[in-house]
């Protein structure tokens, strides 16, 4: 399930599903392929902007009042692919999890309870009427987790300075689903071999279960948003934690785990100064 974003800081990652229209029932379908014709489309950027807002007023809108009829657009070999933003539906999960996220004095200081339990009302009415719902979008705060880094390789790496404040750098990686869903599978049972059930595996057996819920010609992607500002340019330009991951996970295939601890040893070192940013705020 994903975790609140916006909510509490812009260092925010993102792992997104784009589905080929074909994906989509009428008249959706045609409503996104008039979207994705248009020149205007909003940016992630744009989306964080929104989010933040809703939270300036007083009281604050935890969950907007409509749904988002934005998405994201790619064309995947020839075919177009949209990754609908569904903005409250993720505002209602990510009240789900807020109460891991923040101090019960904190938390009823940034929304009240009358604010959360209004939303968990609406949610479980909504919910009555959409069982099948599901977001398109995943989000972490001032992290990329691990188990999304098994989904993806580094030859799928895209890194990109930044040119100016308002051309920040990108860090990302995209895959076919069916590239995401047999490193999932090949991750799984790795882990299980080497380990007892435990976090990492519990995270990427939800994220496998998440994608199986998508068509199979969906392309994946990692992106680390917002928290590019957080890493120091040199370290995000160094930054191959997929690579870091995936030596790690053929370690264990192999049996060898002291070559597996080692590749860990990194991922964690290189994540330090973020954690520490993190703590610092």
């Amino acid at each position: 399930m994903p975790k609140v974003t916006s909510v509490i800081v812009p260092y925010a990652t993102y792992l997104r599903v784009y589905e080929p229209l074909a994906a989509f029932p009428e008249p959706e379908r045609s409503q996104w392929a008039r979207y994705a014709r248009r020149t205007d489309r909003p940016s992630y950027q744009d989306e964080l902007r929104r989010a933040l807002t809703d939270l300036a007023p007083t009281p604050p809108v935890p969950v907007p009042v409509h749904e988002s009829e934005d998405a994201f657009v790619l064309e995947v070999d020839g075919v177009v692919c949209v990754c609908p933003w569904r903005t409250r539906l993720r505002g209602w999960l990510a009240l789900d999890e807020l109460s891991e996220e923040l101090p019960p004095p904190v938390l009823d200081a940034v929304l009240p309870p009358v604010l959360r339990r209004q939303a968990a009302q609406d949610y479980e009415r909504w919910l009555a009427i959409n069982p099948d719902a599901r977001p398109w979008i995943r989000t972490a705060t001032w992290q990329v987790p691990i188990n999304w880094f098994v989904l993806v390789s580094d030859e799928e790496r895209e890194y990109a300075k930044g040119a100016s404040a308002d051309s920040p750098p990108v860090l990302r990686y995209r895959t076919p689903m069916v590239q995401a869903r047999r490193r999932v599978a090949r991750g799984l049972r790795a882990l299980r071999e080497a380990m007892d059930e435990g976090p990492l595996i519990d995270g990427l057996t939800d994220v496998g279960r998440w994608l199986e819920e998508f068509h199979p010609r969906s392309l994946v992607e990692l992106d680390y948003g917002g928290l590019v500002h957080a890493v120091p340019p040199g370290a995000l330009e160094d930054d191959h934690s997929a690579a870091d991951v995936a030596e790690g996970i053929a370690a264990l295939r192999r049996g060898d785990g002291e070559a597996a601890g080692k590749a860990y040893a990194r991922l964690v070192e290189r994540w330090r100064s973020v954690r520490d940013l993190r703590s610092a705020n």
